[in-house]
């Protein structure tokens, strides 16, 4: 069984929506699914998962949340090299520049991209759920 850390922050609910429909998927396909605020993760607990799926929304001028999410992150990313890595979120505006630029910052660190990552404009609707359940699943595999 895949064990998956769901890890998330998440100022209106449409990021946590996001992160619980990836951990039905898990669960759905028979993974381990934990579900962590990015207050209450650090980087010591990356190596206990198969894999790792982080959602924030952007920020400000399309950035990662600054005070809790970025730091977190941040303190992650000398464990990711080598670690199966999802990532997802929402944004009010922009194009979508903030994932773009978390996609490559992932791939400098070594992660391993599981699958496109998934975002959407505002509150997440059924299709991008079921994208996200299905991602979910693929990560249980």
């Amino acid at each position: 069984m895949k064990k998956i850390a769901i890890v998330y922050w998440s100022g209106t609910g449409n990021t946590e929506a996001m992160a619980s429909a990836v951990q039905a998927g898990v669960t759905e396909a028979r993974g381990a699914a934990e579900l962590f605020t990015a207050d209450a993760f650090t980087a010591d607990q990356v190596s206990a998962f198969d894999a790792v799926a982080f959602g924030c929304p952007a920020m400000g001028a399309e950035t990662l949340e600054e005070d809790v999410f970025e730091p977190m992150f941040t303190a992650c990313e000398t464990e990711l090299a080598g670690k199966k890595v999802f990532l997802f979120g929402s944004y009010g505006w922009g194009d979508g520049q903030w994932m773009r630029d978390w996609e490559d910052r992932c791939r400098a660190d070594g992660a391993e991209l599981v699958a496109e990552s998934v975002i959407c404009s505002e509150a997440p609707q059924e299709d991008t759920l079921a994208s996200l359940r299905s991602t979910g699943a693929l990560l249980a595999e």
